[in-house]
């Protein structure tokens, strides 16, 4: 994401100590392009400046800020009001972000975090990164976090959020290389000092699926690095002599546009339509300039939470090679932003185009529809659970066994 122009999960009790704790809405994730100017056309600072509407509201803005009774906090008040200036607009995808949101974003969408490397719930560990430093320094799952650095606590709900803030407070430090953790496992109390350090986050998962040869490669975002991630997994598959491929969007809420542009020209033949971007004035196509394809079957999961840069890769697949789309329908967002960072560290994400699958068809607000519709099915497990059941994987083996 460009530095001054470039919701997923939501925070439970589970938190993933990375640098910080704010975690926004996945689908708003979306498409996201990077912008090359600040302002390309149309109005200039010099226009704005004979703008009377715009010199009306600096009348207004000067007016309260000057004679309202009481005190007001103006970084607020202006961030209303771009909040209202973006709302105006009646898109879901065109908001306000904050400096800790847009931070949480580019963290997420960077691939790459500052932090150890643990999931916590509570004051808990649930899960350690095998590619952190925290997983060889000798903590271990179900260590309660009893201190970090020279602040100790007893352990109650009161205290899980302060855990959390205490870490993310030592990762944001730039000056610090080492966070001290205070643990309690069973009746011992042990402290460990671990290095902070910039962690790879794998978006990408593989493997042939046992006695066939079928590759599975599921994708979780796409994120900047998503591309490389895709192909070395590809590659691996390719070395275990795959024959054909299941692809696995469900529940990717989106990302970086050139994501699912570098993965679709991994697969697609040369010269193939990707997708077209249209705005209010021009429409431009985008093809594969690759040399690198596939001429394996390829059959794509999709659920409702396929959103964004997952439907355009789907549809690239779907109609430039032929691919076949099992699952649910997915989720239907057929628009494309992009991003301005403000001074203050916060950004204004907003709608400059409408992508277009290589059949022509704008997805907005309609999605993908499965060529094979798998509902989803639940069943209660042995603690009277309800769960959910993948049985969109199972019927994609069965379909593409029988394609040989």
């Amino acid at each position: 994401m460009n530095n001054k122009n470039n919701k997923g999960f939501n925070l439970l009790a589970v938190i993933l100590i990375m640098i910080t704790t704010s975690i926004i809405s996945a689908i708003t994730v979306g498409i996201i392009i990077t912008n090359s100017s600040n302002n390309k056309e149309g109005l200039t600072y010099g226009k704005l400046i004979k703008d009377d509407s715009l010199q009306e509201f600096l009348r207004v803005y000067e007016t309260v800020t000057n004679e309202y009774y009481d005190d007001i906090d103006k970084e607020k008040m202006l961030e209303s009001a771009m909040n209202a200036m973006l709302n105006y607009l009646d898109d879901n995808y065109t908001t306000y972000m904050s400096k800790e949101e847009r931070e949480a974003l580019a963290e997420r969408l960077e691939g790459v975090y500052r932090g150890i490397g643990i999931t916590i719930q509570n004051q808990t560990i649930i899960e350690l990164n095998p590619e952190g430093p925290a997983y060889n320094s000798g903590l271990m799952v179900g260590d309660i976090i009893i201190g970090v650095d020279n602040e100790t606590f007893e352990v109650n709900e009161e205290t899980s959020s302060v855990v959390s803030d205490l870490i993310v407070k030592a990762i944001k430090n730039t000056d610090k290389d080492k966070v001290t953790i205070k643990v309690k496992r069973n009746e011992d109390i042990l402290n460990y000092e671990i290095k902070i350090e910039n962690i790879v986050i794998n978006n990408v998962t593989s493997s042939l699926i046992e006695d066939t040869k079928i590759g599975y490669i599921g994708i979780s975002i796409f994120s900047n690095n998503i591309g490389e991630q895709f192909n070395d997994a590809l590659n691996s598959l390719k070395d275990l002599g795959m024959e054909q491929l299941i692809i696995d969007v469900r529940n990717n809420t989106g990302g970086y546009l050139d994501g699912a542009k570098d993965i679709a020209s991994a697969i697609l033949p040369k010269g193939k339509l990707i997708f077209s971007l249209k705005n209010k004035d021009t429409k431009e196509d985008y093809v594969d300039e690759t040399t690198e394809a596939l001429d394996i079957p390829v059959v794509v999961l999709i659920n409702g939470a396929s959103a964004s840069s997952s439907e355009i890769l789907v549809a690239a697949l779907k109609d430039s090679y032929n691919a076949t789309v099992i699952g649910t329908t997915s989720y239907g967002k057929g628009k494309v932003q992009q991003t301005y960072t403000l001074e203050d560290g916060s950004m204004a994400k907003y709608t400059t185009a409408l992508w277009l699958r290589p059949n022509g068809d704008c997805i907005d607000g309609k999605g993908i529809i499965p060529d094979i519709e798998v509902p989803l099915e639940t069943q209660i497990d042995s603690n009277g659970e309800e769960i959910n059941v993948d049985n969109s994987l199972p019927k994609a083996i069965e379909y593409i066994q029988g394609q040989n």
